[in-house]
């Protein structure tokens, strides 16, 4: 059993043998031996093993190490389940905001399209001969140009998305 642990465990760490010899202060020789069980570390030994592996000596005499395993992994499927649940969480929160700031933006596309048809550009009527009334007109008549040929293809695009974005039940 110990014969076990000590190899399982050295392996478990990512030691050779070499490397836990040098920080036993042994040869490479006895920690092979203590593997193959043909001798055994004193009670000293046994202390500065166990602190090297951080795992209490009870462990090292007697304890199946494989069980401790199990159990870690068993731990870590459930922090890795707490986890995905998390993100799965947070990602339908994300797709809800989404969904939501997709709906207002057609919201307000429409609102605008609406007020458009409505003003019928009035800037048109406007004294040109006035410089503020120039700038405020061209300003006017571009944001109206470039709105009614984006707008469509941004309305379509936030469609797509609320519809790929709604709650599937």
């Amino acid at each position: 059993m110990l014969k076990e642990n000590i190899k399982q465990l050295r392996k478990s760490k990512g030691l050779s043998q070499e490397e836990l010899a040098i920080k036993l202060n042994v040869v490479r020789q006895t920690i092979s031996k203590w593997e193959q069980g043909l001798s055994v570390p004193d009670a000293e030994m046994l202390v500065s093993i166990s602190e090297v592996f951080e795992t209490p000596v009870s462990t090292l005499l007697g304890e199946n190490i494989s069980e401790s395993k199990a159990d870690d992994l068993k731990a870590i499927s459930e922090k890795l389940e707490i986890i995905n649940l998390q993100l799965l969480q947070r990602n339908k929160a994300r797709r809800k905001i989404i969904h939501w700031m997709l709906i207002s933006l057609c919201t307000i596309i429409i609102i605008i399209f609406i007020s458009l048809f409505l003003l019928s550009s009035p800037y048109q009527n406007w004294d040109y001969n006035n410089p503020e009334n120039a700038v405020l007109g061209v300003a006017f008549h571009s944001f109206e140009w470039i709105f009614v040929r984006i707008a469509p293809i941004i309305f379509i695009g936030s469609i797509i998305g609320i519809y790929l974005t709604r709650q599937k039940q």
